[in-house]
Order: C-alpha cells, then structure tokens, then sequence
C-alpha cells in the first residue's frame, strides 16, 4: 500500500504575512513529515466581515513572495478565487477535491482561532476531513473547549510573538517592520503603500 502524501493547509488572512507564520509552517511540517505547506489566504473572512483588510490580490502576492524561496511552501488562490464568505469546510472540501483520497489533511492554524472553532461552519465534518494543529506563542494556555481527542494538536512556537495587528500598526506610525516580516514583504508593503490609511 503507498504511503498517503501529507499535505499541511496553512489557512489565514495573512494581512500581511509575517516570520512567525513561516516558522510555524515550517516547525509543523517538520514535526509533522509533512510532503508540502499549501499557505491558503482567506478570501473574505467569515470571522472578520466588517474590518478593514488589505485586497485579497496584494495578501496572495505577498504569501507568494514570502514563500518562494522554501521548495515545501506554495501558496493557493483557492479561498480568494470563490465567491462569498471563506468558511475553512469550504477549503477543505475544494483541497480534497483537489488532492484526491490519497491525501491526508493537516490544517495549521492560531491556537486562539482553534479555541474558537466549536463556533465554525460544520464543525463535525471538518475533522473528518483534516487533522488540525493549533501553533501557540510558548506560555500560552488553550483552555480546552471540548474539541475531539486525536483530531487535535498543539504546537508551541516562539516566532509568533509577531503578529500581522502589530505589524500594521507599525507601518501606519512610520517604524519599521524589517525582520519581523520578509524583506520582500517591507519592500511590497512600501510600494503599494499597504496599511499608511487605515484607521486603528
């Protein structure tokens, strides 16, 4: 019998994509022997309607530019490409689909989104279709909101102290976001002049 190609989804609105969220798919597709990271931007948010997020476009071009140099990192169009809210069964779905049966799922996402996911769109078939991996800043307490044994792990990273809020804000006060992010990514942000308008 081969053997399933592990796939980890890394799902997330990545406005703007930072380290943290790279080392986090990179500690996780170690840990886990993942094949390949597929980075999924969101396309509108389900969790988020109503804030003020960079376009969809300029999120996908940066998780490209971010992940381009990592031979096990991709990024896919698929949440941004469907109409309506982006509900993470939707992209599970679609990814299978995509992949086939042959695949076995690991979605990578905050420890604070997972808290919260008893809350989400057809909670029961999502793990079904995926396992899932919580990424937690180290000392951070998940307290446990009842999700199924087995279908569940957590993760500590010491990279995701940075966070996308944080590097917003210091765009829109004029300090700088070198190391936190990519270098490319400074370079993106400045020239299509992301995150100077908008309100805190």
């Amino acid at each position: 019998m081969t053997q399933k190609r592990r796939l980890g989804i890394m799902g997330g609105t990545f406005d703007p994509i930072h380290h943290g969220h790279l080392v986090a798919a990179s500690e996780v597709a170690h840990f886990f022997s993942l094949d390949e990271v597929v980075f999924v931007p969101t396309g509108l948010s389900s969790h988020k309607e109503g804030a003020k997020i960079a376009a969809a476009e300029d999120r996908y071009l940066m998780a490209v530019i971010a992940t381009a140099s990592n031979p096990r990192f991709s990024v896919s169009r698929i949440d941004i490409d469907r109409p309506g809210p982006t509900y993470t069964v939707d992209t599970l779905r679609d990814m299978r689909r995509l992949y086939g049966e042959d695949t076995e799922f690991f979605f990578i996402t905050g420890a604070d989104a997972l808290s919260k996911m008893l809350t989400w769109h057809d909670t029961d078939e999502l793990f079904e279709l995926s396992h899932f991996i919580g990424v937690t800043r180290p000392g951070h307490q998940l307290t446990d909101p009842g999700l199924p044994n087995g279908r569940v792990s957590l993760m500590e990273v010491p990279a995701l102290s940075i966070s996308s809020t944080e590097c917003r804000d210091r765009v829109r006060s004029g300090e700088p976001i070198w190391y936190l992010v990519p270098d490319g990514i400074v370079q993106y942000i400045g020239k299509r002049g992301l995150y100077h308008e908008q309100a805190a």
